[in-house]
């Protein structure tokens, strides 16, 4: 137990990913004590791409980065659909393209990691973010929490913190929330995934958001997340593609991934704007992982604890949605934290704000999420070439479709403008 006497911290942030360090800016932006607690021995530019939808910019605009993030990432002007034959079902403008107030950026996952590091070392100091500290748990008494740490390198006990309240940003696999919900396991429905990245010419300009088949078959999302990378107009292009396999053993987190078990799905694939087999026997790295998320809950906050981002709602990676709520968490318990509310009210009023809406995200991801779009037309074309669209569905009864993910999700246009 830390010394008596020793100033007891505001809040106490357990984990030093997106979610984490959006709070404890957010937290510093209204004047908060903070500090926060990362398993990482360092913070390095780990992971592939990330969509940064306008309602996660608008969050980030507000913590000030938004010039910074733009000058790293690439702009998309549109979002376009297609069945696993190449052929267009559907496109849209994106971000201020399509009249939002905010960008819609991809970008790699380490670089916007890393300005979000970067940020918190500037406002908030060295000396209250602290890397290879990995959460291990939490006791309350009426006055306070405490927060036992593990040094992550040599597994020894590090001194715990005493905190007003203790917020897990500690992600999917979240030691704090396993304290709360010890029996509680991860969803995994056999959908299988690979990611990658590619140097190679711009695809369709540049500037566009792929979704490209459906589980019926094999899916792939394509997008570029940094332009001209080697000088000589090449960009790098992010891909995930998702196949629904059959069991339901999970596969290893963030292995290497093989080429012979992917190619199969795709092997005909090669279309007049995109090879996909030479996308992926050009990638410069594969990782296979599954895709899981976890029910919805019915609470987040316990005493002077409570979860944020994927500590709070693992949802699939779809829709670019997981940081864009986390974002949102951030900012909302902020605010909550600065108002007069005692400390455990506030941590309630966060979860009473915030806990259904991403419960419908999660449940939407799983069942109705955006390339529904894509499956859809499937169904209506039996799963063939089509020669006129128009004559199964119409341009404007896809959009509906799009429109209800983007209400859903929150960025709809009439919300963000």
């Amino acid at each position: 137990m830390p010394s008596v006497g020793k100033p007891m911290t505001r809040v106490a942030i357990a984990g030093g990913g997106i979610a984490g360090l959006a709070l404890a800016l957010n937290l510093h932006k209204r004047g908060i004590d903070c500090r926060v607690f990362e398993a990482a021995p360092e913070v390095r530019e780990l992971g592939v791409g990330i969509t940064l939808l306008p309602h996660a910019m608008r969050e980030l605009t507000a913590l000030g980065l938004q010039d910074q993030l733009r000058s790293i990432a690439i702009e998309n002007t549109e979002s376009a659909f297609f069945n696993r034959f190449g052929q267009r079902i559907y496109g849209e403008a994106r971000g201020v393209h399509a009249g939002y107030a905010y960008p819609e950026l991809g970008i790699h996952r380490g670089k916007l990691h890393t300005v979000l590091y970067r940020a918190a070392l500037e406002q908030l100091g060295a000396d209250r973010i602290l890397t290879g500290r990995r959460a291990l748990r939490v006791e309350q008494d009426e006055v306070g929490a405490t927060l036992h740490l593990q040094e992550s390198i040599t597994g020894a006990a590090a001194e715990p913190v005493r905190a007003e309240v203790v917020i897990a940003c500690d992600g999917v696999n979240s030691t704090i929330r396993k304290q709360f919900y010890p029996d509680e396991t991860v969803a995994f429905t056999g959908i299988n995934t690979w990611r990658g990245v590619t140097r190679r010419k711009p695809i369709l300009g540049g500037r566009t958001y792929m979704r490209i088949g459906s589980l019926t078959h094999a899916k792939l999302v394509v997008y570029p997340i940094i332009d001209d990378i080697d000088g000589t107009g090449d960009q790098l292009i992010n891909w995930t593609a998702e196949v629904q396999t059959t069991g339901d053993v999970i596969n290893d987190w963030n292995k290497p991934g093989d080429l012979k078990d992917l190619l199969p799905y795709y092997a005909d694939w090669k279309f007049d704007w995109l090879d996909v087999p030479a996308l992926f026997r050009a990638s410069e790295t594969i990782f296979e992982y599954p895709m899981v998320d976890k029910d919805p809950v019915a609470r987040w906050t316990f005493g002077r604890t409570t979860f944020v981002g994927d500590a709070a709602h693992p949802m699939y990676p779809r829709g670019s949605n997981g940081s864009a709520q986390a974002l949102i968490d951030a900012r909302t318990l902020a605010d909550l934290l600065a108002t007069d509310l005692a400390p455990k009210a506030a941590l309630k009023a966060y979860e009473a704000t915030r806990l259904e809406p991403t419960a419908k995200v999660v449940r939407t991801n799983r069942s109705n999420p955006p390339d529904v779009i894509n499956i859809r037309v499937e169904e209506l074309t039996g799963d063939r070439p089509f020669e006129n669209l128009d004559s199964v569905i119409s341009q404007d009864e896809l959009r509906a479709l799009s429109d209800h993910y983007k209400r859903v999700a929150g960025f709809a246009l009439q919300d963000l403008r």
